[in-house]
């Protein structure tokens, strides 16, 4: 027991110190980007606030837990206040790559779905979200996530406004979308996204998406900037094999000799391994940027060993590679679904009641520095933990984000001003009431004259 107790007191300091410690170290790298002390502080108390708030987030209830007497200095510094957020966002990216590391990077670009239950939020239409599980009212914003050996978070994100309500300008001016933001298809975005990692020094990587993003127009911008790429392609893709002419890549399931197929892992769950069959045949690439070298194009073919469903992926690299790695950059996709879970789930990323263009993007960044800081600190308790013998029965898995989120809470962040102030939840009870007699007045009233009017 006395073992077990000053095991507990040694995990808690250092989870307090390491907290401690990466927090300040981001904040500092930040602080740079803010021209005010007080929008500096209020992003501090921000970043926290998604961190202590375990329910539902919005600038409510993070005023509440910070300790604010209404929610007036957060909507503030998500619409109004004067500093330049995409500066943030790469001051961000730069500490977090640095943190992750540099071995065996990947880029992942995906999408995701945040659910509205109105128009009026910038971006959102019935459109089709993974995350919904199909097509319904919803922002979707495609996001980048650097994937190193030791850990990933994500680090860009881009908002995308379909065609029509690009084209509304009643709706972007009500919105604030700038003038010089035009319609771009989502492997438009992803790219944009890809060069701002190159040129903030991401020079070898991976990059890996799903299928929307396998076009040719973005697998030759990502060849440009010097990735190899593993991208998932639909059944419908053709492609040119070596003396085999034009064809669908269902078409080349007849040329894989029964010897030809390898079963691989995929990755490790909780029941243990993820097997699958593999083959790989060599195609010829047809998006080789003028004057680039031809390199090596494959296309990758997964089968369930149980059930026989089929899986296509186009791969180049400027190097021969073996099918083991690319196999590992097809399956290290999946890293940015667990992105996308914790950054929703710990960090509240779908959860801002903003309704504005720069309001989203700032929301939206202060939950992937919240999300960034669990993620490196994550890795840091990893290193500090001796890995586990099986056959010790007090062995532990390593650390997860949620897991370290549970341990910050109890050591490092400091309580909800509610949970320790009856007065404050007073005020803040007071304060919620009045504000929606008066919201409820207004709607009277506006609801009164529009009869009139139809009348």
């Amino acid at each position: 027991m006395k073992t077990e107790n000053e095991a507990v007191a040694a995990q808690a300091t250092v989870v307090h110190a390491g907290w401690g410690e990466s927090f300040e170290a981001l904040m500092g790298r930040v602080a740079g980007c803010f021209p005010r002390r007080e929008t500096r502080l209020t992003c501090r108390n921000m970043v926290q606030g998604l961190l202590m708030v375990k329910d539902s987030a919005n600038c409510w209830s993070l005023a509440e837990a910070i300790g604010h007497t209404g929610p007036h200095v957060l909507q503030h510094f998500l619409s109004r206040a004067r500093f330049d957020t995409e500066a943030i966002r790469r001051s961000a990216a730069a500490w977090t790559v640095e943190q992750l590391g540099d071995r065996e990077v990947m880029l992942v670009v995906d999408e995701t779905g945040d659910e509205k239950s109105s128009l009026d939020a910038v971006g959102a239409a019935r459109q089709y979200s993974g995350a919904l599980g199909g097509i319904g009212l919803c922002q979707v914003a495609v996001h980048l996530s650097y994937v190193s050996a030791d850990g990933h978070a994500l680090i860009d994100r881009r908002l995308y406004l379909g065609e029509a309500w690009a084209a509304d300008d009643e709706r972007r001016e009500l919105t604030g979308v700038p003038d010089e933001t035009a319609f771009a298809t989502k492997p438009q975005l992803a790219g944009a996204m890809l060069a701002e990692a190159h040129a903030s020094g991401i020079r070898t990587a991976w990059v890996a998406a799903d299928e929307v993003y396998g076009g040719r127009e973005l697998r030759r911008r990502i060849r440009s900037l010097g990735y190899g790429y593993a991208i998932t392609v639909p059944t419908s893709h053709h492609v040119t094999t070596p003396g085999g002419g034009k064809s669908k890549v269902t078409a080349l399931l007849e040329r894989v000799p029964k010897r030809a197929w390898m079963r691989l892992k995929t990755g490790h769950g909780t029941k243990g391994e993820r097997l699958y069959d593999w083959a790989m045949i060599d195609v010829h690439p047809d998006d080789t940027p003028s004057g680039q070298a031809a390199g090596h194009s494959q296309v990758l073919i997964r089968r369930h060993r149980r059930t026989g469903s089929l899986s296509f992926y186009r791969t180049w690299h400027l190097d021969p590679q073996p099918i083991s790695v690319l196999v590992s950059a097809v399956c290290r996709r999946w890293r940015v679904e667990e992105d996308f879970q914790g950054a929703k789930g710990l960090a509240h990323l779908d959860e801002g009641q903003v309704t504005c263009w720069t309001s989203w993007h700032r929301w939206s960044l202060m939950s992937v520095l919240a999300y960034a800081l669990l993620a490196v600190g994550a890795l840091q308790q990893r290193r500090h933990t001796t890995p586990a013998d099986p056959d010790d029965d007090l062995a532990m898995v390593p650390v997860s984000p949620h897991e370290l989120l549970a341990l910050i809470r109890a050591f490092a962040l400091p309580r909800p001003r509610q949970d320790a102030d009856p007065a404050h939840v007073l005020r803040w009870s007071h304060w919620r009431r009045r504000h929606q007699h008066r919201a409820a007045d207004c709607h009277r009233r506006w609801n009164n004259v529009t009869a009139v009017v139809i009348a």
